[in-house]
């Protein structure tokens, strides 16, 4: 049996490349996957949709947990974000304050957390105790900056997204997430999923530099407006397309012929259907139009039929 856990750190080839360390992996033998991610990517979700893999839903939070209030603001508005991680600090809070560049950059003009701590320290939060994570620190530096966090020694940790899993501190309440129309929708629920985690109400606060990008606007109010990880990985299928069925890519639209294939559940319900049928009164595809439909999946799908086993 293999467990892939965070399935959506992983490229396709990468979980290819794992089934196959299984036992008898060369006399074609397959072992047990499962594969957990709080956010299916659309490869995969897209790929349920066809009845390729099963699906276990936990859609409760565990006990005492509260759902994360997300807003989305402009630049302009960067006093009302400062002011929430004020008013949480004041309460007993701790915040987590996101960029996605470790170090200024010539080529981009974003904002970095090396920087940033720095100005943070000095000009915003002068009376609190700022922390600096990334992952170019070495182990054990990152492991004493998270655990002067988790004992209150830190107010605010300005991250990279090296926190996006395994960071776990029930009293952090608010996130900052800085240029976030720089990331995926699955790797802001991931982030956001580092607040939320004790009995407080908590915030996740989303500064974008606005483009004229309307998938961009569409990403972030999706953020705004569910918590569900099932449901945002369906709006990532919809504004970014599911990838390949059969192939290496997690996003983009597939071969299909018709561009609303996606959208009508019943039709593909009913074409699976019709499919299972009829491999089960001619499993081997034998006969003329059996040796078509083997032409057919041979001329367009090659050896690519063995990464529908993936996930």
């Amino acid at each position: 049996m293999a467990v892939i856990d965070e399935q959506h750190r992983f490229g396709v080839v990468q979980r290819g490349v794992l089934k196959k360390k299984g036992f008898g992996a060369g006399k074609g033998l397959s072992p047990d996957i499962l594969i957990m991610t709080a956010t299916p990517i659309p490869r995969t979700l897209s790929m349920t949709v066809f009845g390729d893999l099963d699906v276990s839903i936990i859609d409760e939070l565990p006990p005492g947990r509260k759902p994360v209030h997300t807003k989305v603001l402009r630049e302009k508005e960067r006093q009302k974000a400062y002011e929430t991680i004020q008013r949480e600090l004041a309460s007993g809070g701790q915040a987590y304050i996101v960029y996605p560049l470790v170090e200024e950059s010539k080529e981009l003009s974003l904002r970095d957390a090396t920087n940033m701590r720095a100005h943070l320290e000095k000009d915003v939060f002068r009376d609190r105790r700022v922390g600096l994570l990334h992952g170019r620190m070495k182990a054990d530096e990152k492991e004493a900056v998270m655990r002067d966090f988790k004992e209150k020694k830190i107010d605010i940790l300005v991250s990279t997204t090296v926190i996006e899993v395994g960071v776990d501190v029930p009293n952090a309440s608010v996130m900052l997430i800085e240029h976030a129309e720089r990331f995926g929708l699955a790797q802001l629920h991931q982030l956001r999923g580092r607040v939320g985690r004790g009995e407080r109400k908590s915030f996740c606060l989303l500064i974008a530099g606005w483009t004229n990008s309307e998938d961009t606007y569409k990403r972030l109010k999706v953020m705004e407006e569910t918590n569900d990880g099932f449901s945002i990985a369906e709006e990532d299928l919809k504004i970014r397309g599911p990838g390949d069925f059969l192939g290496t890519r997690q996003a983009g639209l597939p071969d299909f012929r018709t561009d609303g294939a996606l959208s009508d559940l019943k039709l593909l319900k009913t074409a699976r259907e019709e499919a299972n049928n009829y491999l089960k009164t001619n499993p081997g595809l034998k006969g003329p139009e059996g040796e078509v439909i083997r032409r057919v999946l041979k001329a367009r799908w090659q050896d690519r039929l063995e990464l529908a086993e993936i996930g």
